[in-house]
Formats: C-alpha cells, structure tokens, sequence
C-alpha cells in the first residue's frame, strides 16, 4: 500500500467514476484503475463494485473513504500551514442551505484572507449535514441542528417567517397579518423537507389554521416565479426575501416559532485555521441578529393569542 495508491482510490471514489476523476485531476484513467488495482490486491479487499455504468463504493470501500478523506484534509491543512507564517488565503468548501447567511461571512472572511478561494454549494438543510460528514464540505450553514456528535454546532441567527405577497395584493399594503388571515387562503410552498415549511406549518398546527389548496415548487426560485405569476401567497425567512419590485415581504405578527441558522463543521476540524476564521467570521457577521429577532417575537403562543386575527394596516 502506498500513498499514490491511496490517493488514486480517493480521487476514483470522491469524483464517483474513473473517467470523471481522470477530467478533474489530468491523470490518465489506466493510471488510476491501475493504481486502485494494485491496492486492492495488496490488500485483499474489494473496494468498488463495477459495473456498466460506472462504480459504486463497496461497504470497505465507503469505510476507507472515510479515512482518506480525514488523511488529505489533513494534509492540506498542513500544507498551508507551511506554507507562510501569515496564511491570507486558503480553499473552502461552503455547503448552505442558501447564500444569503454564506456571502456576508465570505465576504468577512475575504477581508481577512484577501487570496482565499471557496465554492458554495446550495443544498436542503439535510444534505448540508450529510455533506459534512462525507467529508465533501468543510463548513456548513443550514437550519437543521445537527444531533450527530461528531459536528461542531454554532448558533448563526433567528429568522422570523412572514409572507410573500404579489405587490398588487391587498395584503401588500399591511404592516402585519396574523395566522388566523390565512384560513383557506391557497399557497405555494416549497416540497416537504424544507425548514420554512416546516415551521410555517408548525405555527399554522398551534393556531388549528388549514390552508386552502397548495402548490408544491422545489426550489425557492420557483416559488417566487410562481407566487408573482398569481398562483397563491407564498411563506419566507425575513431574512431571505432580498428585494424583488413584484413582491412584497409581509410578517406574521403571531408566529412565535421561528427559523434558527447554525454553522456546523466537523469537530475534529474545528481549530483548523481557516475553520475557526470562519466561525469568527460568522459570529461577526450576525452579531445581535438573533437577539433583535428574540426581541421582536410574539410573547404569548399563536395558540393563546388565538383571536388577535385580522390584517393590520400599514
């Protein structure tokens, strides 16, 4: 077994295939399956299962991966370590469950490590995690706290949920809504899976409010293409609406739960340099975002604020 083997095995099985590893790192495929082969024997194990289209990590192939993914993370660490005295650059990989909380911490992180390369993956709040513990992200951002042990948990902020609203919409106008407006109102959702949803539909449950009929987009994209096109009112994060001239942001005046963000990484990770520049940078970026949100929150449940309905004009 040797290093250049190991790194071969790597580069096949983190790329998923010969010929896709072969394009990102200008090593020949008969290279790589050569190497990967002489691995296999040295050690006796299968590690890939082929087949006609492609390879798929065996159950001690996905354990080795586990391994060599800790051993050139490693490595590169320690490569820009030594690199200077004074590190101002480095590569991240950002998986988040949006850009909105990613680019002010990047662009913190920026002003730091003027050099710094990164890439930002957009995922749901569950992929997020799983590509941390594959090892295919250094950092995460998502709304799903992580119950695994082996991450490393970092409040980010407190987003509270409100409406998004068509800006020739009656409701465009008013300050605030409250839950009981929505009684049978139709909406365009994100699918089941997203947070926003899921706390939207939290607070709907402890208010006892049904929604009208509902339209499922994927991709918050979609839901505001949709929800301007007239198809129905849409449900967003305060902090995610931005500025779009054919919607408008309106809040849910009693929706006590609300959307929480963290940055995660793995913990053995943790006091990596440019890690720890990132949590900095992050708790930076968001400092008293949270409690401002806390602040303005509801002080009693939807539930036993039952009766505080009707829209309130701007």
């Amino acid at each position: 077994m040797s290093i250049t083997q190991l790194r071969a095995f790597h580069y096949v099985a983190a790329a998923g295939g010969y010929s896709q590893a072969a394009r990102e790192t200008a090593i020949s495929q008969s290279n790589l399956s050569n190497q990967v082969r002489q691995l296999e024997a040295a050690s006796g194990l299968s590690l890939f299962e082929r087949g006609p289209r492609g390879v798929t990590l065996t159950a001690d192939g996905e354990r080795l991966y586990q391994v060599t993914s800790r051993l050139f993370a490693t490595l590169a660490e320690a490569a820009n370590l030594l690199k200077s005295r004074k590190i101002d650059g480095g590569q991240l990989r950002v998986a988040a469950d949006g850009v909105v909380h990613s680019l002010p911490i990047l662009r913190a992180l920026r002003r730091r490590r003027p050099n710094l390369v990164f890439s930002l993956q957009v995922h749901n709040s569950d992929s997020v995690i799983e590509q941390l513990l594959q090892f295919r992200a250094d950092v995460g951002i998502t709304a799903e706290r992580p119950k695994d042990e082996r991450l490393k948990v970092q409040p980010l902020a407190r987003m509270r949920i409100g409406l998004l609203v068509p800006a020739e919409h009656d409701w465009a106008r008013h300050a605030s809504v409250g839950l009981h407006d929505l009684q049978g109102i139709n909406f365009v959702l994100r699918e089941r899976g997203s947070r926003t949803r899921a706390v939207f539909e939290q607070n709907l449950e402890e208010s006892r409010v049904s929604l009208g009929a509902v339209l499922e987009v994927s991709t918050r994209e979609g839901v505001r293409e949709t929800v301007a096109a007239g198809f129905g009112l849409g449900v967003i994060a305060d902090l995610e609406f931005g500025h779009d001239s054919r919607l408008r942001f309106v809040p849910i005046r009693d929706a006590g739960i609300m959307i929480d963000e963290y940055v995660i990484c793995l913990d053995e990770r943790r006091r990596a340099p440019l890690i720890d520049d990132f949590f900095a940078c992050a708790q930076e970026a968001f400092q008293g975002v949270s409690k401002e949100a806390a602040k303005e929150a509801p002080a009693v449940s939807p539930r036993a604020a039952r009766g505080q309905s009707g829209p309130e004009a701007a």
